[in-house]
């Protein structure tokens, strides 16, 4: 086993890589959290959308809807406004070209309104059960790079770092992994290294160590 994975290995100890921490009942309900979900922590996400969803939850729905009326229920999102426009316009994509129904492919799924490579990732492995690369938000590029994974700063070229480095059979837990030590751990500002199960492994924590005793 190489040392990456066993990275994996030891985060795997720490956290339920097998699951997803947005709340979702359909593929629809997923792509709208996911939509949300950028720049903006899953636990606000949920909370939100425990109430959107009870006002309207299919692309029907939503296409008939004021973007204002939207901006309205999704209102202490980040950049509500925009994401709203993008739920709108996303909704009526889907009624005129997949009949109202979440396409099942990364091709299809990055055509529409808000939806990029990391969505559209998260969208195949969390509502589909394929997953078909590596979601790179803010905190799995952290670590990547942190870790040696990658030293690139685009998540696009990170991801196929990823992908090259790691056998297919770890990239489902890798989407929840990463993030979640991100979360919880290996934070942007003041990492927690002295409670981090992998900290003999990272590049990052070696650099700092060796700084301090140089100082």
């Amino acid at each position: 086993m190489t040392k990456n994975e066993l990275i994996i290995q030891e985060l795997s100890k720490c956290y339920d890589g097998e699951k997803g921490s947005l709340d979702f009942t359909t593929p629809f309900e997923l792509l709208v959290a996911v939509m949300l979900s950028a720049q903006c922590t899953d636990a606000r996400v949920n909370i939100v959308t425990k109430d959107l969803f009870k006002v309207c939850n299919t692309p029907e729905g939503f296409s008939k809807m004021d973007v204002k009326e939207i901006e309205k229920l999704i209102s202490s999102i980040s950049f509500y406004r925009n994401k709203a426009k993008h739920i709108k316009e996303c909704s009526i994509q889907l009624i005129n070209k997949y009949n109202g129904i979440v396409p099942q492919s990364m091709e299809e799924l990055t055509t529409l309104a808000g939806i990029g490579r990391k969505s559209a990732n998260v969208i195949m492995l969390e509502a589909f059960n394929n997953c078909q690369g590596i979601a790179v938000d803010t905190h799995a590029l952290r670590l990547s790079n942190r870790l040696g994974f990658s030293k690139e700063t685009d998540p696009t070229k990170v991801e196929l770092d990823l992908l090259k480095k790691f056998p297919k059979k770890y990239w489902r837990l890798m989407n929840h992994l990463l993030v979640y030590h991100g979360r919880a751990i290996c934070k942007a500002q003041k990492p927690l290294c002295s409670d981090c199960s992998i900290s003999t492994h990272c590049k990052y924590y070696k650099k700092q160590n060796k700084v301090k005793k140089d100082i």
